[in-house]
């Protein structure tokens, strides 16, 4: 660290301009300051300018945000017994023990800045220079770029055992911010990331595949999509976020190469790598495991209700959207046929999903006939209904489907014919029987 500059200073009667008196450890020479006008217009002593400065050498100094230099004053002033002002990159007093100081131009910290090194004013120089009391001024550097100026008040022979501490400190602080900081930049730039692919069409297929670059995300392996669903209505938007983002916190602890977004107040997206062999795409069984092990870390955080439905596992990105369509698609469906049921799988409901589009338009007019008229006969008892339902998820085995319906053999046989002429299809017919499956599936 370069060795501080003591400076004493008096005035010239004809400029009225001060002058400095460098007292270095070798030699002892007065060396004039130029005007405070001719000082801006150099560069030496900077105005007020946007967050980003430049320095001599044209490098960009960093700034100090307002609050976290007053944290720096704070935390540093429990541990040694003088005042202390924290300065941006342009001499501005940001955070300070003394408030009314705070939003002045600090003088001593511009020179600080000017030579890069560290600036001991005295009692007779404070009293020439502006917004300026006795004491030390500190250059701040986080990784090679000066942040600004830390200034300990007081005689310099009584702070300057202290300053190096001060600095060590507060560098340490800005150092902790900015990494702090560009962590939740690459949060967000993954979140806005897993948005677009979500939405594509909105941003180009070149700028998707540069960001994955960027990312390291590779779209060669089959992606899936995972929703995640707050389900409860009386849940207020701002703590719904709040049990969001401790999702994103749990699984980005867990999982730290998976990429989350919440996209509404009460829906978190998880983009989920599957790994396979050859040519042999993701089975029902892993897709479940994926779907289970996410809801287990998310039940660690969540304090409320949620229902969550993985999506088809696709390749490459085009297949993030259509992955998270046949994601939400489940959740619906899912819910309205198993409302205490948590988890849903594309993979489990892909009939229903695929025919979820059919829901409209004469041809769902014409596939929920068959339907229409057992209802019309059977809707107060619902009997032929649980029958048809219970021989479909015995897959048509009359003594399974018996069994599960607690009824004689030939009481099944009955029914069955019952519902055969209520909708004229024949129900040992391959096509009759999947048009009364389809029309189940729509409903």
């Amino acid at each position: 660290m370069p060795k501080p500059a003591r400076y004493r200073k008096s005035w010239c009667l004809t400029t009225r301009f001060p002058f400095v008196v460098s007292l270095s450890n070798h030699e002892r020479r007065t060396v004039r300051i130029a005007p405070f006008d001719k000082l801006r217009a150099n560069g030496h002593l900077h105005e007020r300018r946007l967050s980003k400065n430049k320095d001599n050498d044209g490098s960009i100094m960093s700034t100090i945000e307002a609050v976290l230099a007053q944290d720096i004053v704070e935390r540093t002033m429990k541990i040694i017994p003088f005042n202390v002002n924290v300065m941006d990159s342009r001499g501005i007093i940001l955070g300070s023990g003394e408030t009314s100081r705070i939003g002045e131009l600090h003088s001593g910290a511009q020179l600080a800045l000017a030579q890069n090194r560290t600036v001991e004013i005295d009692t007779a120089t404070s009293r020439t220079l502006r917004g300026v009391k006795p004491g030390v001024n500190i250059p701040l550097t986080v990784r090679g770029q000066i942040s600004g100026v830390v200034g300990l008040t007081g005689d310099p022979e009584t702070v300057r055992q202290f300053g190096e501490l001060v600095r060590v400190t507060a560098e340490m602080i800005l150092e902790q911010a900015q990494l702090i900081g560009e962590l939740q930049r690459e949060k967000r730039y993954r979140g806005e990331f897993v948005f677009q692919l979500i939405h594509h069409g909105a941003t180009s297929l070149a700028d998707l595949e540069a960001w994955a670059v960027r990312l390291g995300v590779d779209f060669q392996s089959p992606r899936a999509v995972i929703v995640a669903e707050l389900t409860d209505p009386d849940l207020r938007p701002d703590l719904a976020m709040i049990e969001l983002q401790h999702c994103q916190q749990q699984l980005a602890a867990s999982h730290p190469d998976v990429l989350t977004a919440a996209i509404s107040p009460r829906e978190l997206v998880i983009l989920e790598s599957f790994e396979t062999t050859g040519q042999r795409a993701p089975t029902a069984a892993q897709a479940r495991q994926r779907l289970q092990a996410h809801e287990s870390e998310l039940r660690k955080v969540l304090t409320t209700t949620a229902s969550l439905a993985i999506g088809v596992a696709l390749g490459g990105i085009e297949g993030v959207a259509h992955s998270y369509q046949s994601a939400r698609k489940p959740l619906r469906v899912g819910r309205s046929r198993k409302p205490q049921q948590a988890t849903f799988s594309y993979y489990d409901l892909s009939l229903p999903v695929l025919l979820s589009g059919l829901g409209s338009g004469w041809q769902a007019e014409q596939l929920r006939q068959p339907l229409l008229r057992i209802n019309a006969v059977d809707k107060r008892s619902g009997t032929l209904r649980r029958t048809l339902d219970a021989w479909f998820a015995h897959n048509g085995h009359p003594l399974a489907t018996a069994k599960a319906l607690h009824i004689h053999r030939n009481t099944l046989d009955y029914r069955l014919r019952q519902i055969s002429e209520l909708t004229g299809l024949d129900l040992a017919n391959t096509d009759d029987r999947l048009l009364l499956y389809v029309a189940l599936q729509l409903e």
